[in-house]
């Protein structure tokens, strides 16, 4: 049995029938013992009574102990018609009368008339009253006699009844249990057939959500994992497109250069021999740039994290930048909010993530405009942020600008040399840091590029 929807059906099946069948053994256990019960206390109370009249009539118990194959009869019916007394069989004698003084009368539970019965017996003992006096006592037969033609026939039909509800319950239970386990097994087995895709290269498949209990939650998160691996599989590709179109170009200057040289079509000289330098060292931070981007990915960069004031780091970035913002008339801004904690990181690298945030938002700020770099606390975070003046990112392009080799303008990014891998580094350096990296921009009035860590326990504060 290798089917996951044959075993489910047989795990369910074995359960409904054992629930069915205990049921219904309990059942016809208890149907028969209350039909007993109701049975004994409709005799014991239509005996009482007869009893009573018996004594109401005659005044005493004299000749009671003769009266053994039917129960006896008050004067007024005391002689019914011959052919109703020979047609009706004598009714069992259930029930042991004693008078008011323990005294057996109708004999029963080995008792003979005229043996005296313990007085504890009477304790439970159904009294029988006349006139509001108690005249004697019926006591129940321990030894209950066999049902009747009538009491048989009835608890026949009952049991016959409650074994067709029984296999009915069996058959529901067969026909559930197969619809069931078909529900359980439908969504796994469309989950395997989106793996095999998988194994196929198929990264685009996907399979329907039919609920929201766990299966469901599983067929989701399948989904969810298909669409991140199809998304994964683009950018690898496009990633390595990307690489390919960066090396091809500073290659194609450098060998066409030396081609031509070395063919005497061009002659070597000071400004060439830059071109040729520059190239080279494109390729060369296109290549530690990847080669980063390797180590943060397997999660094998090294931080040398030390304690340090944010404020620092940001006033080290700004004059860094100061010439080439004043020689581009920006006004560069730095505000530090007082009293903020020390950052524990590793100042190189969150330098470099300062220096690529500053770098492009001198390159995108017009003249005239403002640059200004931040440190402030907020919501149990160290914040460092960088915002400009700038023409803005546009929405459509704004959830992007951290993926690998993207570019807002194409054009623009090719002709001043860029890889489209900054800010893709910036972001790996952060998360290495366990903080995170976001952007928020208007057309028409700048972008802000926030970095925030979290604070750590036992922070260390700046004196202020």
């Amino acid at each position: 049995m290798h089917s996951l929807r044959a075993k489910l059906s047989l795990a369910l099946l074995v359960t409904g029938l054992s629930g069915v069948i205990i049921v219904a053994v309990l059942v016809q256990h208890f149907t028969t013992a209350e039909f007993d019960s109701f049975v004994v206390e409709q005799e014991r109370t239509n005996f009482v009574a007869d009893m009573a009249a018996y004594y109401e009539v005659y005044g005493s118990w004299e000749d009671m102990h003769m009266a053994r194959g039917r129960l006896p009869l008050p004067p007024a019916s005391a002689n019914p018609p011959a052919d109703e007394a020979n047609s009706r069989p004598p009714a069992p004698i259930r029930f042991m009368l004693v008078d008011q003084d323990g005294t057996v009368i109708i004999p029963g539970q080995d008792y003979v008339p005229g043996q005296q019965i313990p007085k504890a017996a009477l304790k439970e003992a159904e009294p029988v009253v006349v006139n509001g006096e108690t005249v004697g006592y019926v006591i129940t037969s321990a030894t209950w006699p066999e049902h009747d033609n009538l009491e048989k026939t009835y608890l026949e039909r009952v049991t016959r009844m409650l074994w067709w509800a029984t296999a009915g319950a069996i058959a529901l239970a067969l026909l559930l249990s197969f619809l069931f386990a078909r529900t359980l097994s439908r969504p796994l087995r469309e989950i395997a057939a989106g793996i095999r895709a998988f194994s196929r290269g198929d990264f685009t498949s996907q399979v329907p959500v039919r609920s929201r209990d766990e299966v469901g939650q599983v067929a989701a998160a399948f989904n969810q994992m298909s669409a991140d691996l199809a998304r994964a599989n683009q950018l690898r590709r496009q990633m390595t497109a990307d690489i390919a179109h960066e090396l091809r170009t500073p290659l194609s200057v450098i060998v066409g250069y030396l081609a031509s040289m070395k063919e005497g079509l061009l002659k070597p000289s000071p400004e060439r021999f830059k071109i040729i330098h520059d190239e080279a060292q494109h390729l060369q931070r296109l290549v530690e740039d990847l080669r980063l981007l390797s180590l943060a990915d397997a999660g094998e960069l090294r931080l040398n994290r030390q304690w340090i004031a944010p404020g620092e780091l940001v006033s080290l970035a700004a004059a860094a930048f100061g010439h080439q913002a004043d020689q581009q008339c920006l006004t560069l801004d730095v505000q530090i909010e007082p009293n903020v904690p020390l950052l524990y990181a590793d100042p190189d690298r969150v330098l470099q993530v300062l220096s690529n945030l500053l770098s492009n938002a001198l390159r995108h700020t017009p003249e005239g405009g403002q640059i200004a770099l931040s440190v402030r606390q907020q919501d149990g975070e160290i914040r460092l942020a960088v915002a400009d003046t700038g023409p803005g990112i546009d929405p459509e392009h704004l959830p992007h600008i951290f993926e690998r080799f993207y570019r807002v303008d194409t054009a623009r990014h090719q002709e001043q040399a860029e890889s489209g891998l900054g800010l893709a580094i910036a972001k790996s350096l952060i998360e290495a840091h366990g903080g995170s990296i976001t952007a928020t921009s208007v057309l028409g009035k700048g972008t802000t590029v926030a970095l925030a860590f979290p604070i750590q326990p036992h922070q260390k504060y700046v004196p202020s």
